[in-house]
């Protein structure tokens, strides 16, 4: 009988050095898996990043010196271009003035500007479909509200750059910016 038990041990070995071996084959070949996809995977996530020069124009300053009351400029920013107006004290009263009513994207003025009542900053890309409204001009139609018009379809929007008609559905953006002092503004 003893040597029955040896005899029906043996047999179970084998089974158990093949299952390590199993083991070990499988263990590996899911790391050359992980690595491999990792590989791949890398690569194409860091592709996606913003390049060199998109991150150097992350934020720009602006100096607003030589604009002048009623003045408006167009300084390009992440590749848009970003309209910057310094209202008259008529145009900021006429745009507290609105009623809310009759916005298509109801907004009150002060939340359109920072700190500075007079320097409205918004990016210029109308919000139906991209295009970029005239108004920087003052030859440009600017639509009947003094504002900005796009000549695209037609979104008329005010002079703190809230839509006012047109199929634009939406406000020109306003971007993330600060005022360095009273004459300096940093956008991004």
């Amino acid at each position: 009988m003893h040597n029955d038990e040896v005899l029906k041990s043996e047999p179970e070995q084998p089974d158990l050095v093949h299952k390590s071996r199993r083991d070990f084959l499988i263990l590996a070949t899911s790391a050359v898996g992980v690595v491999g996809t990792a590989g791949f995977v890398w690569p194409l996530v860091k592709s996606m990043n913003p390049a060199a020069d998109v991150l150097a124009l992350a934020s720009i300053e602006i100096d607003l010196k030589p604009i002048q009351e009623g003045q408006a400029i167009t300084v390009m920013w992440r590749g848009r271009p970003l309209f910057i107006r310094h209202r008259t004290a008529q145009e900021i009263q006429e745009a507290k003035n609105v009623n809310l009513n009759d916005l298509v994207d109801p907004q009150l003025d002060v939340d359109r500007f920072k700190q500075y009542p007079q320097w409205l900053v918004v990016v210029g890309v109308c919000t139906h479909l991209g295009c970029v409204p005239s108004g920087q001009k003052p030859s440009d139609n600017r639509g009947q509200y003094g504002g900005w018009y796009c000549p695209c379809h037609g979104s008329v929007y005010d002079i703190s750059g809230r839509v006012r008609g047109g199929p634009a559905p939406r406000n020109l953006e306003v971007p993330p910016y600060t005022f360095l002092n009273e004459t300096t503004l940093k956008v991004g």
